[in-house]
């Protein structure tokens, strides 16, 4: 494997950002903050065989549809080369979409082996690597899925995966039945093509959104592209949907100007009303 979704996101901002990296412990404050900021609370979720990090309001209403925030790869290489030995995001963006996110219960769910320690078992290198969408994980982020549903009131979810975490995203709701929405923003929805654009090693271990087509045919979907995002490009999304069956329930759309990493945050409440309107 030689290239994370980022490569990694601090040297697709600013090269001089890859000369010294913020720590683990530093990366994990810096989303703690974020989220106490706009009172926002930390949950540490068993899940399967993962612990996860997740955030969630400190005050919630009662409202039939949670809409569930799930981050992306992180920091998983720090080079092109080499893997990075903690995957804690270097900028949680899906966690900033969730604070932007402008009415309606949301919550964040972060990644395995993200946050709460990347040496603990069963994290391993393969888990924000190659076998980043192993069925170990998504069985994990399904069984937090639940805990979440529940501790909110809801009877229906709707997933909002960046990057990596779209591709998460999808394959949650090709097993789940209270799905109403998923929205990928940057989405990596079809990894064995993203490999084959970049000419990297092939995802081994990981499932496929793309092999489950006809699991989410009828699911809706929104798959938010940048126009000018290199790492994962407009054009992988429009294939991966032009490959449903006829009569599917996804769309793509292209924002202009933006790319890999801006100006999700920042725009996230507009393009949400857009959605929702």
């Amino acid at each position: 494997m030689r290239l994370n979704t980022l490569l990694p996101l601090a040297c697709v901002i600013s090269l001089a950002a890859c000369v010294s990296l913020p720590s683990p412990t530093e990366r994990r404050s810096q989303a703690a903050a974020l989220a106490q900021a706009s009172n926002w609370q930390g949950l540490e979720l068993r899940a399967g065989a993962f612990r996860l990090q997740a955030y969630v309001p400190s005050q919630t209403t009662v409202n039939e549809v949670l809409t569930l925030y799930l981050e992306g790869d992180g920091l998983a290489w720090l080079n092109s080369h080499q893997p990075s030995l903690d995957p804690t995001p270097l900028d949680p963006l899906a966690l900033r979409l969730a604070l932007a996110q402008p009415n309606g219960n949301a919550a964040y769910l972060g990644r395995p082996c993200q946050y709460l320690g990347a040496t603990q078992e069963p994290c391993q290198q393969g888990y924000w690597t190659e076998q980043r969408f192993a069925e170990v994980v998504v069985a994990s982020l399904d069984q937090a899925s639940d805990t979440l549903k529940a501790r909110f009131g809801a009877r229906r979810l709707t997933l909002v995966g960046y990057s990596g975490g779209g591709a998460l995203a999808l394959l949650l709701a090709a097993r789940r039945n209270d799905v109403e929405q998923v929205i990928t923003v940057a989405g990596n929805l079809d990894h064995a093509a993203w490999t084959r654009l970049h000419r990297v090693t092939p995802l081994q271990g990981s499932l496929n959104p793309a092999e489950l087509r006809a699991s989410l045919a009828q699911v809706p979907q929104v798959h938010l592209q940048g126009q000018v995002d290199q790492v994962t490009p407009a054009t992988l999304a429009r294939d991966f949907v032009a490959g449903y069956p006829p009569m599917h329930h996804a769309r793509v759309k292209v924002i202009p100007g933006f790319d890999h990493h801006c100006c999700w945050a920042q725009e996230w409440p507009n393009l949400w009303r857009g959605m929702h309107h």
